[in-house]
């Protein structure tokens, strides 16, 4: 496997995340969702990484520059037949090791309180992430729990 820089603008990437934006408003209020759409991936304060198998596209990840220090950790997603696979592990190892070479000196994130992504947040806990208030424009949202940690 591997990891690339995605300038997000092939099909395959485009629909991968479009089943994640489907996914997500499936499971969460329109005001609780807060994955960010192609437009928003594609800002210069957003790094985007997909990874491939072969040219197998798998998973993805962002990590968008809150402020010189702050990173928010965004669109982490494996593809659903590979799930458990260690992707999102592999993948995650890459976003914060980028993280630090950027130089910055926390990792946050915002996640579902839902059961679905209860794996996820047994991830993100299994990488030194602790539960945190809303940072950034978050607000508190009983669909929302929040994470964060140190570099």
């Amino acid at each position: 496997m591997k990891i690339v820089v995605d300038d997000l603008s092939g099909p395959e990437i485009a629909e991968f995340l479009a089943e994640h934006l489907e996914q997500m408003r499936s499971l969460s209020p329109l005001e609780s969702k807060h994955a960010l759409d192609l437009d928003d991936l594609r800002k210069p304060d957003v790094t985007f990484w997909s990874v491939l198998d072969g040219t197998e596209l798998v998973g993805c990840g962002a990590l968008k520059a809150l402020d010189t220090e702050h990173a928010e950790l965004k669109s982490m997603r494996t593809s659903t037949a590979r799930k458990r696979g260690g992707i999102a592990s592999f993948l995650l190892e890459h976003v914060l090791a980028e993280a630090r070479r950027m130089r910055f000196t926390r990792i946050s994130l915002e996640t579902g309180s839902a059961e679905f992504f209860r794996p996820a947040r047994r991830l993100y806990e299994k990488f030194g992430f602790t539960y945190c208030e809303p940072f950034a424009d978050y607000r508190p949202d009983p669909h929302s729990v929040f994470m964060t940690r140190t570099l």
